[in-house]
């Protein structure tokens, strides 16, 4: 097929469409979505429909930039407070695990076959690192809701571990170019990606948050795409100065998931869709990079290296770097499971495909095969194992994300209306401005006689009429502190 202008929209519309379908429909059968994403994709290429994508610089590229998308708002939907008892676990799992998995998986492949010590480790590098992708999606859609903060240390382990995978594919291609190289320089590449990434990440959180809440831009639509600008400048400019740009925008959205922003419910619910739509075409894109005639005579061996990487060396990785930890052995094993590759690895194999060494497209095709059935059998089976385990929470005790408590905002049972007197303090100040109690909300303003919907962007003005809602009057006590309000009566008497 001639891709033109016209037919590459055409198809491209066709096939976004029936990946929507199929991932509608996908979870009755029980089959995660991304892999019907992957199959379609696969079915509209060279050995199916017969669009001919052979580009691995432009599927590198689409991946980078999804990658951005998925990981940031992956980012701003993990909360603080969540993560931060489990960082420990989290940070060894996507350092330390990633390091083990990497290193079992690449002896194995080499004992097994004729790649040499660099070039396994190479491929253990590849497919070292859960997916960000797969597991935000599968264990969102599923609902699953997880004892023992598990839920929290797996997204917390896939939104962090891409970086040293990302390190360990770049050390290891550079052996296999050159055997030369010295152990200390991966060392220093690690040390130098993790530090100005984790440093740059955070730095930019706080300087995206002065720029969103301080720059008027006067349309509320305008607010996402300047946080995409901010996404881009992070990422791009944290790898101009040699550090890791996936690490630095996954740190810039954790930091900005926990601020007060203006229109922040607009920017989390259009990230939300971007990371969907970002996910459909990086997995229809790689679909379309391979071609399934190409695995076929690899399966023997891509059967063998999944079954190691899922029941020896995930396990192995998980126990070991897990041991300086108190937890209970059901939920390591359940960990362990949830290794589920994804996107990720196949967008790292497309690096030793451009580097042109003589196993690149082998190392591809086994990381395709590798990803497929991770997200098959792994993914296909996350409830269903939490079960067996006895790991898994009623759906009442699930935990909310920010989008669950903005879409769903829990019931308000105490009402005031507060008058804002002249002369008061907080007058000129935006509401995000103020520290406005997050278990409370203004649900009205009344300005000369009109009505308002307040916003955070909203400034507050002398003779402000504010309709407040507060879950109790405890709350409503920290309301009219925040306001710099004298306390109704009828509240201090309950106290009393």
């Amino acid at each position: 097929m001639n891709l033109t202008i016209e037919n590459i929209l055409f198809t491209g519309s066709v096939l976004l469409f029936l990946s929507i379908l199929a991932g509608k429909t996908s979870y009755k059968f029980g089959v995660p979505t991304l892999i019907l994403f992957l199959l379609v994709g696969m079915l509209a290429g060279s050995d199916g429909l017969g669009i001919q994508f052979n580009n691995p610089e432009i599927a590198q590229f689409i991946g980078i930039v999804s990658l951005n998308f998925i990981l940031f708002s992956g980012g701003l939907d993990t909360s603080w407070k969540s993560i931060k008892p489990v960082l420990g676990k989290g940070i060894a799992l996507s350092t330390v695990g990633v390091l083990l998995t990497a290193s079992s998986v690449g002896v194995f492949v080499w004992l097994l076959t004729d790649f040499t010590i660099f070039e396994g480790l190479l491929l253990g590098a590849i497919v070292s690192s859960t997916d960000a992708a797969a597991v935000f999606s599968i264990l969102r859609s599923k609902s699953l809701a997880l004892k023992y903060r598990l839920r929290s240390t797996l997204e917390l382990e896939s939104g962090s571990n891409d970086p040293m995978a990302y390190v360990l594919t770049i050390a290891f291609l550079g052996l296999v170019l050159n055997p030369n190289q010295g152990v200390m320089s991966i060392i220093i590449l690690f040390l130098q990606q993790m530090i100005i990434g984790g440093a740059l990440g955070l730095l930019f959180g706080w300087l995206s948050k002065q720029a969103i809440n301080r720059i008027n831009l006067g349309f509320e639509g305008l607010y996402p795409v300047l946080v995409i600008s901010l996404m881009f400048v992070t990422f791009s400019f944290t790898d101009l100065l040699g550090g890791n740009g996936f690490l630095a925008v996954y740190l810039c959205a954790v930091y900005l998931g926990q601020q007060e922003l203006i229109h922040k419910n607009s920017i989390l619910k259009m990230f939300d869709g971007l990371a969907w739509l970002m996910q459909i075409v990086l997995f229809l894109t790689l679909g379309l990079l391979v071609n399934p005639s190409e695995i076929i005579p690899l399966i023997g061996l891509g059967v063998a290296v999944s079954a190691f990487l899922i029941f020896v060396s995930r396990p192995l990785g998980v126990f070991l770097t897990l041991l300086p930890f108190k937890m209970k052995n059901r939920s390591r094993w359940y960990i362990s499971w949830v290794g589920l590759r994804g996107a990720v690895p196949i967008v790292f194999a497309t690096y030793p495909l451009i580097a042109g060494i003589d196993k690149a497209h082998m190392i591809f095709n086994l990381v395709f095969f590798i990803s497929l059935t991770s997200v098959l059998i792994q993914g296909t089976t996350l409830s269903v194992v939490a079960n067996w385990f006895k790991v898994s929470l009623p759906e009442k005790a699930k935990p909310k994300s920010p989008i669950d408590y903005i879409m769903n905002e829990a019931p308000k049972t105490e009402m005031t209306e507060v008058i804002i007197p002249d002369g008061n303090e907080i007058i000129g100040k935006k509401i995000l401005e103020i520290g406005f109690p997050k278990n409370a909300i203004i649900a009205m303003l009344r300005r000369k006689g009109e009505y308002i919907t307040p916003k955070g962007s909203t400034e507050i003005q002398a003779w402000d009429q504010l309709l407040v809602l507060s879950e109790n009057k405890d709350c409503l006590k920290k309301v009219y502190e925040v306001l710099h309000v004298p306390i109704e009566a009828e509240i201090e008497e309950d106290e009393d």
